[in-house]
């Protein structure tokens, strides 16, 4: 029996590919594409974490049905169904954006690729340079510095910028009666990828009457994101940091970069070899 096996299973692997067609090749090949496409679009947003979410709800679904267990997958079945209709509602802002990169031909448009992995000394000491001399003249300023989620749906509500994280930038872009003063800006690495962005306002209604609307900004954003975000007063000059939905006031700008510092520090990756740095080591031996 193990004989005949071992001589059929290639005849029949033979048949499988002699069913598959050129055009069905290129059905799969344009799927793939399409898929692709999509998730580049998601990766750097916080939808990504919803879609995550979803797929982990349909493998548990999967191995509930075929495991037989009936009434957990009949559970599983009528939720999906209800995240059919929320699915749209949930993701309406990225759908919405698909649609009008399609409308300007930009799906196949290759994606301009920022500085994600700049980690360094002098940004830090930059957004902390910036924030002294605004909270010292009251410059109303909200700046959101990305850690690993991206926020490119939030930085696609203000102006493109893509430039190199300076003092002198961030001052005046927070300078009073510029366009984009009332606005936040989204620091990733050491670019200042947008400004002028827009913040969804928490909504916990616990919080002290003294914070205004960029504090509550920041609080909100802190809640739905993993980025620090800084913010200094216009009426005070204060500066406060929120952080997974919690906000600290009246720092230093010491304690501000004991903050900010292990954010644009590498991480070291020790559970796996790091091939970039091997290969950046063997060629600084060469």
């Amino acid at each position: 029996m193990p004989f005949d096996f071992e001589i059929s299973f290639p005849a029949k692997l033979r048949g499988l590919f002699s069913t598959v067609s050129f055009t069905d090749i290129i059905d799969i090949f344009i799927v793939a594409v399409i898929l692709y496409k999509f998730f580049q679009m998601l990766k750097d947003t916080r939808a990504i974490t919803l879609v995550k979410g979803v797929l982990f709800f349909l493998a548990v679904t999967a191995i509930a049905s075929f495991s037989s267990l009936h009434v957990i997958s009949w559970i599983l079945q009528q939720t999906a169904t209800v995240l059919m209709v929320a699915l749209p509602i949930v993701f309406q802002p990225e759908l919405r954006r698909t649609l009008e990169h399609l409308g300007q031909g930009g799906f196949f448009a290759k994606n301009s690729r920022l500085d994600e992995n700049a980690r360094t000394r002098d940004t830090t000491g930059e957004i902390v340079k910036a924030t002294k001399a605004m909270a010292a003249e009251k410059l109303g300023a909200l700046m959101v510095i990305e850690r690993e989620m991206k926020l490119n749906d939030v930085s696609a509500t203000g102006v493109h910028t893509d430039a190199l994280v300076t003092s002198e930038l961030i001052q005046n872009i927070f300078t009073k009666n510029r366009p984009l003063h009332d606005g936040a800006a989204i620091i990733r690495g050491n670019r200042l990828i947008s400004a002028g962005c827009l913040l969804p306002l928490t909504e916990n209604r616990e919080l002290s009457t003294e914070l205004g609307t960029r504090h509550r900004a920041a609080i909100g954003m802190s809640e739905q994101c993993d980025a620090l975000i800084v913010v200094v007063s216009e009426e005070t000059g204060t500066i406060s940091i929120a952080d997974n939905g919690q906000i600290l006031r009246h720092l230093t700008g010491e304690k501000l970069e004991e903050f900010i510092r292990p954010i644009f520090s590498k991480p070291v990756n020790k559970g796996f070899i790091n091939v970039g740095n091997f290969f950046e080591k063997w060629r600084s031996r060469q």
